[in-house]
């Protein structure tokens, strides 16, 4: 089945995008809890990734959420200790998840260097063990109901980065090493997973993004510019500041 074309919705600045996106992720998770009982949402760090959290820990409308029935995944970790306060599990929990009643059944971190895995590759397997265990008969990842992206001013996202051997793996979770961005080994989603959402937002904010946002919205290759690889299902959805959109073109803008 083909995929719907992107959506782009322009905002005034950071604080807005955040504040758009944690109104829209509220009202998807309500929706999708009433559609099918569950919901699950696959969060990322960043800036505006963390920002957005916030955003909807203060939000009124918080409590629309049954939080004991949301499932919790990430879509890359930094492969440091657990008390690292580069962890995108720690900065999530500091933000949002320490506030909520959550069910520490349907909450799922990756693994920490200091954890049960030895090594980020044993690590990448146990999480991909733990998606296909609630994944459809047949499927290696469940079908999440937004997965949650942010990008760097180089086009990568998650863990995924311009040329890197992560960029051409079919795997479900990948082991990345090197990353030219510290620090630099991480677990991360790969294509295959990204691929399972039912809807993929991007939230991305900054000046320095404008060149890659313009490149991954205009058909470049994914192993050049990652962020232009995944797609939703039902929809992919680019959140972006004035700033982020600055260099596309003014036809693939909406406000």
């Amino acid at each position: 089945m083909n995929r719907p074309p992107p959506t782009v919705v322009v905002m005034a600045d950071e604080p807005v995008v955040a504040a758009a996106a944690a109104a829209r992720l509220l009202t998807r998770l309500s929706d999708a809890q009433a559609q099918h009982g569950v919901a699950s949402v696959v969060l990322t760090g960043g800036g505006i990734g963390i920002a957005t959290l916030t955003a909807v820990r203060t939000s009124p409308a918080r409590s629309a959420v049954d939080w004991r029935r949301v499932d919790v995944w990430w879509g890359d970790e930094r492969w440091v200790p657990a008390s690292s306060a580069d962890r995108n599990d720690r900065l999530a929990g500091e933000a949002l998840l320490d506030h909520l009643d959550l069910d520490p059944a349907r909450v799922h971190p990756i693994a920490a260097s200091d954890g049960p895995c030895s090594t980020p590759e044993a690590a990448a397997q146990a999480y991909a063990d733990e998606l296909a265990a609630v994944a459809p008969p047949g499927d290696d990842v469940p079908p999440f109901d937004v997965l949650l992206l942010g990008m760097g001013p180089e086009g990568h996202t998650a863990s995924i980065f311009p040329e890197q051997p992560a960029a051409y793996s079919e795997q479900t979770v990948v082991a990345v090493h090197g990353c030219p961005k510290p620090p630099p080994t991480r677990v991360s989603l790969g294509f295959a997973a990204l691929a399972a959402a039912r809807e993929v937002w991007f939230l991305v904010t900054g000046q320095p993004k404008a060149t890659a946002v313009a490149l991954a919205l205009s058909g470049a290759g994914r192993v050049q510019v990652p962020a232009a690889g995944p797609s939703g299902h039902l929809q992919t959805l680019w959140l972006l500041d004035e700033a982020a959109a600055s260099a596309l073109p003014h036809d693939l803008r909406r406000r």
